[in-house]
């Protein structure tokens, strides 16, 4: 299984034009942050979970030629806001695209993006194939995957496992029987916000303990805003087998 962290930052938090903080002026390619999302390519199958307003230059710069599906986590903006530059897909591939999420996100997916989904469609609109999914585990071309229910303050908000890899963003709460589910992981991806405390998102030190918690050999932490600091400040202060994730950045499971 190859991973590649697409993006690993956030629209919370965002300075505006001119912020002269100490990350927005680095010059570490590490703190420089698309939304997030996470490409992953296992047996065959190439799929993203999440298609955020920077889709379009993340897969521009990852170089993805082939995409089999799309995997929603939830319904909120940034991420959803590049499914209809799927369409590329479409062409190379000439075929609809595979697009999985619950009810509630193909329902906004349906209302945010009504013209993909009308009767007289226009020419060139994106092809979808909306696929709705609950907290059972799943199948993508024989690919199994199993969602990890999560809470992001009081929206219900899927993390997905497939093999080893467990993927965990836009979370403040795991209950135990989600832990359950985790147990046994060899990567985890978890959010981590920033240090002050958020009503909808893990901060650094929950994260940690999360972490820690679970007890994979490794976590990488995710969906970063500017205001948790500079990408070589933070890590160096993290537990052993814990970072920070960056746009870019690849891991290769067996």
């Amino acid at each position: 299984m190859k991973v590649t962290f697409l993006g690993t930052g956030t629209s919370q938090g965002v300075p505006v034009i001119g912020c002269e903080c100490r990350v927005c002026k680095s010059l570490d390619y590490r703190d420089k942050r698309f939304r997030t999302s996470v490409h992953i390519e296992s047996k065959g199958v190439s799929l993203v979970v999440d298609t955020g307003p920077d889709f379009r230059m993340q897969m521009l710069q990852s170089g993805i030629r082939r995409l089999d599906a799309v995997v929603f986590t939830h319904e909120h903006k940034d991420h959803t806001a590049g499914l209809d530059d799927i369409r590329p897909f479409n062409f190379m591939q000439q075929k609809d695209m595979p697009v999985f999420g619950k009810k509630q996100v193909i329902d906004q997916l349906k209302r945010e993006y009504s013209y993909i989904f009308s009767d007289k469609k226009y020419p060139g609109v994106p092809q979808v194939a909306c696929v709705e999914i609950d907290e059972n585990p799943f199948h993508i071309q024989g690919l199994a995957i199993t969602p990890l229910p999560v809470l992001h303050y009081k929206l219900p908000v899927l993390g997905f496992r497939i093999g080893d890899f467990s993927y965990i963003t836009d979370a403040n709460y795991i209950p135990d029987s989600t832990l359950a589910l985790l147990e046994g992981s060899e990567i985890l991806v978890l959010n981590a916000l920033q240090k002050d405390p958020h009503i909808s998102h893990f901060t650094l030190d929950q994260a940690i303990d999360q972490a820690l918690k679970i007890g994979a050999k490794k976590t990488f932490f995710t969906h970063i805003s500017h205001r948790l600091g500079l990408h070589q400040e933070v890590e160096q202060a993290l537990p052993e087998g814990i970072f920070l994730a960056f746009d870019g950045m690849e891991l290769t499971l067996s």
